[in-house]
């Protein structure tokens, strides 16, 4: 396996962890969002990643992280009677969005695990490529 490709496989994965961690923002951002209707309330939205496999003829096969959708939560929002609330309906109720914000904050822990991993990895191939030129150096 190239260095480049180990660049494109951990650059991929940086990239996707990248779009997590804003849709972990974005859903933290709208937690206590509040409507007067479960149509226009806020869902919580959740990235769908997929495998690349990638064919590199007689060399070891690899494989890149893909980001395919953005999709929204389909759990209902949390109904709450609060009839002196400026956006309650007509019987009284507001809707909340079904943002967890404890789920999000282990999601955000996962995702900036996961980008470090990433980079640790590039910095461990940058450092074996300086190695093997100091090699060719000496010869």
């Amino acid at each position: 396996m190239s260095f480049s490709t180990i660049y494109d496989i951990a650059g991929s994965a940086m990239s996707a962890q990248t779009i997590r961690l804003n849709t972990v923002a974005s859903n933290l951002a709208n937690a206590d969002v509040v409507s007067g209707s479960d149509k226009t309330g806020y869902h919580a939205k959740r990235p769908v990643f997929s495998t690349v496999m990638t064919d590199m003829g007689s060399q070891v096969p690899g494989a890149k992280v893909q980001v395919d959708d953005v999709i929204e939560s389909a759990e209902p929002l949390r109904r709450r009677y609060e009839p002196n609330h400026p956006k309650a309906n007509n019987d009284g109720y507001v809707f909340y969005s079904t943002v967890n914000v404890v789920e999000e904050m282990a999601d955000m822990m996962a995702a900036a695990r996961n980008f470090e991993t990433n980079v640790d990895v590039m910095s461990r191939a940058r450092s074996m490529q300086q190695s093997i030129l100091r090699l060719g150096q000496t010869s």
